[in-house]
C-alpha cells in the first residue's frame, strides 16, 4: 500500500514539475533559442524582415533567434509547422497577407488563420503600385477605369498566383470601380513583370520594392499606390483613393503570430521587444529605401483584430469574384 502511494506522489509531482515547465513565466522567458519560421523561400520582403527583428531580438532578449525558412507548398508547410508546435513561445510564424487570405481561397489549407494562431504582432506595410505597360495610352487611373469599360474583358492584368498579393488587388480594384478585366496568373513575380515590360499583359499590381526599379528605368508605367499615405520612394505618386477609385486600399503587411494557446505574457513581451526593433531609426531608413515600412501593432489583441478584420475582407472579396485554388 505504501509503495503504490509512493508512485501516485510521485507520478504527480512528474505532472507538476511537467505543466510548471509548460506554463513558464515572461519572466524567465526565454532561456533558449527561438525560431522564427519563414514558410517562403529567403530573400523575400517577409524574408528579410524576419532577419532583421530577429537580429534585435537576439540582443534584447538575451538569446539567440534564429530565421528558418520552411518554403513549399505556397507557404503551407511552415504554417502548418508552426501552428502544430508548442504553444511555448519559442516557436514563431513569420506571415504575409496570404495567411489571411488562402484558408478562405483552399478548402485543403488545413488551417484557421484565428482559431490556430494567436498575433503576435505587425511588423511592416508594404503598399503595392499600379504599374502600366508604357505602350498603352492611359497616363492616370481615370484614364485606365475609362479605357477598361470602353473595352470589357479585354484588358489583361498579371500576377504571382491566383490567390496572391496582386490578385487580390487587382480584384478589390474590380469590384470598386465596376471592371471586369482579364487575369493572367504565373507561377511567381518575375516572370509576370517581364510579361507586363513586353506588352504581352497590360497591366499588374506588385510591390513597390520590386517595381520602383523598372519604373525609374522607365520599362514599367506607375499609376498609383494601393495605399492611403503616398509612398516614399514615389512622392509624386497618387493613391489610387486620391486617383479617383475612393475607398480603394490593399496594403501588404507582414508579421507574427505563435501556436494558440501561447500565454498572454509571452506574447506581449515580444509584441513589445518588436516594437522597439522596428523603431530603430537606420533600420526604418534602410526598409524605406525599399518602400517598406517598419511598424508594431499595439498589442497583441490588436494584430488578430487586425488579421481577423483581413480574413473577413478577403473571404468576402473571394466570394464575390470567384477566386478558387484546387
Amino acid at each position: 500500500m505504501m509503495n503504490a502511494k509512493i508512485v501516485v506522489v510521485a507520478a504527480a509531482l512528474t505532472a507538476i514539475c511537467a505543466a510548471g515547465a509548460h506554463a513558464q513565466p515572461a519572466g524567465s522567458y526565454p532561456v533558449r533559442p527561438v525560431r522564427i519560421v519563414v514558410p517562403f523561400a529567403a530573400g523575400g520582403n517577409v524574408d528579410l524582415v524576419a532577419r532583421a527583428v530577429s537580429q534585435r531580438l537576439s540582443e534584447s532578449l538575451g538569446q539567440q533567434v534564429i530565421v528558418d525558412n520552411r518554403a513549399g507548398a505556397s507557404g503551407l508547410v511552415g504554417t502548418h509547422l508552426v501552428a502544430k508546435a508548442a504553444p511555448d513561445g519559442y516557436t514563431l510564424l513569420a506571415m504575409a497577407n496570404t495567411f489571411a487570405v488562402v484558408p478562405s481561397i483552399l478548402s485543403t489549407a488545413g488551417y484557421d488563420p484565428l482559431k490556430d494562431f494567436a498575433g503576435v504582432t505587425q511588423t511592416c506595410l508594404v503598399p503595392q503600385v499600379l504599374v502600366v505597360n508604357p505602350a498603352l495610352p492611359v497616363r492616370s487611373v481615370k484614364e485606365l477605369v475609362a479605357l477598361a469599360k470602353a473595352r470589357p474583358g479585354q484588358l489583361s492584368y498579371a500576377s504571382a498566383g491566383t490567390g496572391g498579393t496582386g490578385h487580390m488587388a487587382a480584384e478589390l480594384f474590380n469590384s470598386h470601380a465596376g471592371l471586369k478585366m482579364l487575369h493572367v496568373p504565373y507561377k511567381g513575380n518575375a516572370q509576370a513583370i517581364v510579361d507586363v515590360i513586353s506588352g504581352q499583359v497590360t497591366m499588374m499590381f506588385d510591390q513597390v520594392s520590386t517595381s520602383a526599379p523598372h519604373i525609374k528605368a522607365g520599362k514599367l508605367r506607375a499609376l498609383a499606390v494601393t495605399s492611403l499615405k503616398r509612398s516614399p520612394l514615389f512622392p509624386d505618386l497618387p493613391t489610387v483613393d486620391e486617383a479617383g477609385v475612393r475607398g480603394y486600399e490593399d496594403i501588404t503587411f507582414n508579421g507574427l503570430v505563435a501556436p494558440a494557446g501561447t500565454p498572454r505574457d509571452i506574447l506581449v513581451r515580444l509584441n513589445a521587444e518588436v516594437a522597439k526593433a522596428v523603431a530603430v531609426p537606420e533600420l526604418r531608413r534602410r526598409f524605406i529605401q525599399m518602400g517598406v515600412e517598419l511598424t508594431a501593432s499595439a498589442s497583441p489583441e490588436a494584430f488578430t483584430e487586425y488579421v481577423r478584420a483581413e480574413f473577413v475582407k478577403k473571404a468576402k472579396l473571394a466570394r464575390e469574384a470567384g477566386i478558387k485554388l484546387e
